[in-house]
This record gives C-alpha cells, sequence and structure tokens, in this order.
C-alpha cells in the first residue's frame, strides 16, 4: 500500500532532542566530559559576569559551541547560530529545548571577547587535560614538539610598505604596490599589480593583520601571509598538552617550544623532548638541558655539525622517539582538515590562541573518547 504524504501538524509534542540522538552517536560519550570539566570552572563563570543587568549567552553555550564548529567544520559563528535553529543533535549538545531559538550571531561573536579577556579557554583546555590525567592517558616524561604555518586572513593585497620613516624611496604616485600601472576596475577590490617589486617582513607589513609575517613552507613553494602553530604533544597516546600561537620567524618554534616546556616543566624529573631538524641548534639544546629535558631532536649534519651527540643519538629512547614524532602532524592534518585551519577564520595573535587552544581541546576529547572504554 503507497503511503500517504499528507501529515497532520501535532499540536502538542513531548519529544526532547535526546531520544532523537541515537544512542551510540560517538558525541554521546564526548558530552560528559565537557559537562565536568564545565562545572569545575563554575567559580571562574561567576567571576566574569555581574550579579544584576540582562542575562546574557552562558559561558557553556559558548565553550560548547566552538567545540561544536571544530568538531563539525564549522566555518563561522552565522553558520554555526543557523545551524543551531534547526539542528536536534547541536541543541541536545548545549541543552537546549526544542522549541528554543538559537543565537544571534553577531552576540555570540562578540561575547567570545569575554573569554579572551579571562583566560577560559586556556583554564578549560586544562580542565580537560586533567581528565586524561586522571584516567592515565597521559605520559609525564616523554614529549614530542612541532610547528606549522596557519593561513592568515590577511590577503596579499593588504602587504603594503611600512610608513617612510626616513632613507627610504617614496612610491610613485599613480602606482600601488610600486610595481607597474595596474590594469582598472575592480571596484573597491582593486587590482593590484605586484610584479617586479621586491617585499619582504622588513620593508612591508599586512594592513589587515599586522602581526601575520610573509613565509613559506620551503624552497620553491609561493610566500603566503601566516602565523605559526606550535604544539607540545605527549607520546604516550599523542594527546596535545599545550598549544602556542605566534608570528613566524626564523626561531619562532624554537622560542615557543621552549615557552611550552616552562609552562609544562613540573618536578624534578628529566623528560624527553623528539622534534624535527629545525631544532638542531646549541642554543636550543643548551635550553632544553638547562630545563632538565633530552633532547631527541633530529640531527641536521647537512654541511654543519649537529648538535646532538652520538651517544644521545645511539641510544633506544632517541630511536622511539624519532619514530612516535610524526603522530604530531595527525594534530595539524586534523587542525587543517576538520577544524578548518587551514586558513585562518581571525584576525591577529590572542584571537587565534584563542581558536588554537580550543580546537586542540576539542581534538583531545575525541581521542579520549576514542581511548576510554565504552560502557555496557
Amino acid at each position: 500500500m503507497r503511503g500517504s504524504t499528507m501529515r497532520q501538524l501535532s499540536m502538542l509534542s513531548a519529544v526532547t532532542p535526546d531520544e532523537l540522538v541515537p544512542a551510540g552517536h560517538p558525541i554521546r560519550r564526548v558530552r560528559p566530559m565537557v559537562d565536568q570539566a564545565l562545572e569545575s570552572l563554575a567559580p571562574t563563570f561567576d567571576a566574569m559576569y555581574a550579579a544584576e543587568g540582562r542575562p546574557s549567552i552562558p559561558p557553556e553555550h559558548l565553550l560548547k559551541g566552538c567545540l561544536l564548529m571544530a568538531l563539525y567544520s564549522i566555518r563561522s559563528e552565522r553558520q554555526f547560530c543557523e545551524r543551531l535553529q534547526y539542528d536536534l543533535l547541536f541543541k541536545w549538545f548545549l541543552g537546549l529545548n526544542v522549541s528554543e531559538d538559537a543565537f544571534d550571531h553577531s552576540s555570540f561573536a562578540k561575547n567570545r571577547r569575554r573569554l579572551l579577556d579571562h583566560g577560559v579557554s586556556r583554564a578549560f583546555f586544562e580542565a580537560v587535560l586533567r581528565q586524561a590525567r586522571q584516567q592515565h592517558l597521559l605520559s609525564n616524561d616523554h614529549f614530542t614538539v612541532d610547528g606549522t604555518l596557519l593561513e592568515s586572513w590577511a590577503s596579499l593585497k593588504s602587504f603594503q610598505p611600512k610608513p617612510n620613516l626616513g632613507g627610504q624611496r617614496k612610491r610613485k604616485r599613480g602606482r600601488r604596490g610600486g610595481g607597474p600601472p595596474a590594469a582598472g576596475g575592480g571596484g573597491r577590490n582593486q587590482e593590484v599589480n605586484f610584479r617586479g617589486q621586491r617585499r619582504s617582513n622588513e620593508t612591508h607589513f599586512s594592513a589587515t593583520d599586522p602581526e601575520a609575517r610573509l613565509a613559506r613552507k620551503g624552497n620553491g613553494r609561493e610566500a603566503k601571509l601566516s602565523l605559526a602553530g606550535h604544539v607540545l604533544m605527549e607520546n604516550r597516546n599523542g594527546l596535545v598538552v599545550d598549544v602556542e600561537v605566534n608570528s613566524p620567524s626564523g626561531n619562532a618554534e624554537r622560542e615557543a617550544a621552549l615557552k611550552m616546556l616552562r609552562r609544562t616543566r613540573k618536578g624534578q624529573r628529566r623528560l624527553t623532548l623528539g622534534g624535527d631538524k629545525s631544532y638542531d641548534t646549541r642554543d636550543f639544546v643548551a635550553g632544553c638541558r638547562e630545563l632538565k629535558v633530552t633532547p631527541h631532536v633530529a640531527q641536521n649534519q647537512s654541511n654543519r655539525r649537529s648538535a646532538i651527540d652520538e651517544r644521545t643519538a645511539g641510544q633506544l629512547g632517541y630511536l622511539v622517539s624519532q619514530r612516535l614524532r610524526k603522530r604530531v602532524e595527525e594534530i595539524f592534518g586534523w587542525w587543517k582538515t576538520v577544524a578548518g585551519g587551514r586558513k585562518l577564520r581571525y584576525v591577529g595573535i590572542e584571537r587565534n590562541q584563542l581558536w588554537a587552544e580550543l580546537t586542540s581541546t576539542a581534538y583531545n576529547l575525541v581521542r579520549m573518547a576514542n581511548l576510554c572504554p565504552v560502557p555496557a
């Protein structure tokens, strides 16, 4: 018998989002860990808001919304709020009823600033790490560090010569960028011709994102305005234990690595740190040993002498660190594909540091949900 397409509208419904989310859905293992971390941050949330006034978007909803954006590859706050209106799984994860309206995207984006001002993203990241440590998922002795370039939101058209501070040649009028005359048209997004112009970070800056730098991943690759993202990973299960975003430079990776080691270093136990050839410098190796960290970085012996002696390179632990350090690329791959970090959505180091901390938290939650046994 053919079914009928006629449907009678129901006036009353007792269905809740919890009944519609499948019992075996992977996100059901993530939500209890998120709720436990948010409960531990209740005193911080109370200090963020005044006792009186118009109610704001709860910080729990802000953090959960940022996690959903990373987990489900949502590219903007506008798209998230639009999907929250009709996606029952999203409403279930945030604890909303079916009839409740979604947030306004501009209010959601504006309230994220409060998370920055009070360092909530870092506290949330550490609260999730405490759960991983309680479940014995973290290694306290063996770590890996690495960095990657994250393409900035700024366009190459925003890369302009720095203001004339004396001793610089002034650009000729009628030319943008100092190159040959640009073709007309383009409206407000005018065409720019950089042909024949020498551009560098010493003479130019981005008017859109002054903290972005012109950088490339290797010889023969195109240069792009980028920020640098750095990760400190523990070697037992590949969880992120620290994250740092800064401006790319010749020593940005090593400076960020030492900074993260100082934040992570607790107690007097000797640690090991794996890394690639870019960390094989005398200053970095000396800095690690000053922190009682044994550097297990790859030897760079191309027309130079490695800072890693053969005694260290011949140990079994060194070989294990070199094999496990490649797992850090899985984190960067997840950042750029699932979490949408191939091209950053925000301007400036501060806002992208918030994104990196929340994205790393989402990655850790996915890993922990897969590593923890499923209750019968």
